[in-house]
């Protein structure tokens, strides 16, 4: 039985690059001998993003993408087919916990300077899979046609319209149409289904290879690659599998707990992974008392609301909310510092990121809640502190007090 399964590997070897492949991504990959707890999230993404996939694809074999059955099919799924239930709160929870774990890989980087030299290509290739998440993430928000669905997607998409020129013609082109209807539904469908999806394993395919390419950063923000032994081999690695095969396990195990722990037990979590306005169905004669966006978007929801309209155009905040996005891009050459990892920064830093987690999480709560005169004072000192993290960067990374980098990893 050996014998023949060697067999088959070596048939298939000669025609597809299977054994060099493994060796180069798996087997002979050589990572980081002290990653560390945060070091979890990048597999916990890709294990996240199977999962939203394949729910995915048995959620739209019962789920009709028409604005008068779409709702009803919703419904049908949840009560009538066999494990529709779990299927539906797999992908609604999934969605929520996609974009935690995705932050968390993003905080990660942003501590161990995981976008300096030479990783600003794999930094830039996260942050487009990042965009494209959001992407995705709001075509499927429009899928069960509830009241929030339907007034979420109105609100943003007229957002657009407020672009100079373009804008009213723009928003007619996400929409398919003047108001947000069943063409729009059928277009955010085919989006959300077929071609977001393949842009995002695409560009997940890329991410790793570039990750492969210059290797994998760690918390000291050391060159492994510095110290090899008569082998070739870093002194400071060891094989990706199976020591972190089975170190992402143990990570995986753990979060799929927590996973079912809100799957069977709170799957709308009060109302942030399932809004409450999204159990009755759309409406376009009743706009509900209180519109927000789902809460992975209410950061950047904050920062629109937070810049004065000009000339009654909401156009300056959608510029600002953009910003907040992109400027994510920049981080390699706004960082001026000495060292990569927060563990060698001086207090400045360390400072300024403990501020920009704040006004992150703060403006996630803000763009929850009612645009009050307080609450709309409170959003653009948190958004000031958000932008200055990133405009601030050049002057105090330069002058922070790092101190000096080892030359070995450490296991802290």
């Amino acid at each position: 039985m050996m014998n023949l399964a060697l067999k088959l590997v070596g048939w298939i070897d000669q025609r597809f690059p299977l054994v060099s492949t493994v060796k180069a991504h798996v087997t002979e990959y050589y990572a980081p001998k002290n990653f560390n707890f945060w070091y979890f999230f990048g597999s916990l993404a890709l294990m996240v993003l199977v999962i939203q996939i394949v729910s995915g694809i048995f959620l739209t074999m019962n789920y009709k993408p028409d604005a008068l059955s779409a709702f009803a099919s919703v419904e049908y799924i949840m009560r009538d087919v066999q494990w529709g239930w779990l299927l539906r709160y797999i992908h609604s929870t999934g969605a929520s916990m996609f974009f935690v774990v995705i932050y968390l890989h993003m905080f990660r980087g942003l501590m161990y300077g995981s976008y300096r030299n030479p990783r600003e290509l794999l930094w830039i290739i996260g942050m487009i899979l990042y965009l494209a998440l959001m992407a995705e993430a709001f075509m499927g928000y429009l899928l069960p046609w509830g009241q929030m669905s339907f007034w979420g997607a109105q609100v943003i998409i007229n957002l657009f319209s407020s672009v100079p020129i373009i804008g009213p013609d723009l928003a007619i082109l996400i929409r398919g149409d003047y108001v947000v209807s069943d063409i729009t539904l059928n277009r955010f469908f085919a989006l959300h289904v077929i071609a977001i999806p393949l842009v995002l394993v695409l560009i997940v395919v890329a991410h790793l290879v570039a990750l492969h390419h210059v290797g994998s950063n760690n918390p000291d923000g050391i060159d492994i690659k510095k110290h090899k032994d008569a082998s070739g081999n870093p002194l400071d690695g060891i094989p990706f599998h199976p020591y972190y095969t089975i170190k992402d396990s143990l990570g995986a195990a753990g979060f799929l707990i927590v996973f079912c722990s809100i799957l069977f037990f709170a799957p709308d979590m009060g109302g942030y992974f399932l809004e409450y306005n999204n159990f009755v169905p759309a409406n376009s004669m009743k706009t509900p008392e209180h519109i927000a966006p789902v809460w992975y978007f209410t950061p950047y929801y904050a920062i629109l609301r937070a810049v004065p309209p000009m000339f009654g155009s909401q156009f300056p905040g959608v510029v600002a909310m953009g910003v907040a996005t992109v400027i994510f891009f920049f981080l390699p050459w706004l960082d001026r510092g000495n060292v990569r990892s927060i563990r060698y920064r001086g207090p400045i830093y360390k400072t300024f990121l403990a501020l920009f987690v704040i006004s992150f999480i703060g403006l996630g709560w803000l763009g929850l809640m009612p645009a009050t005169p307080t609450y709309t004072a409170i959003s653009r000192v948190l958004a000031v502190i958000y932008f200055a993290f990133f405009l601030l960067m050049p002057w105090y990374t330069r002058i922070d007090k790092c101190k000096p980098e080892p030359d070995r990893v450490t296991f802290k």
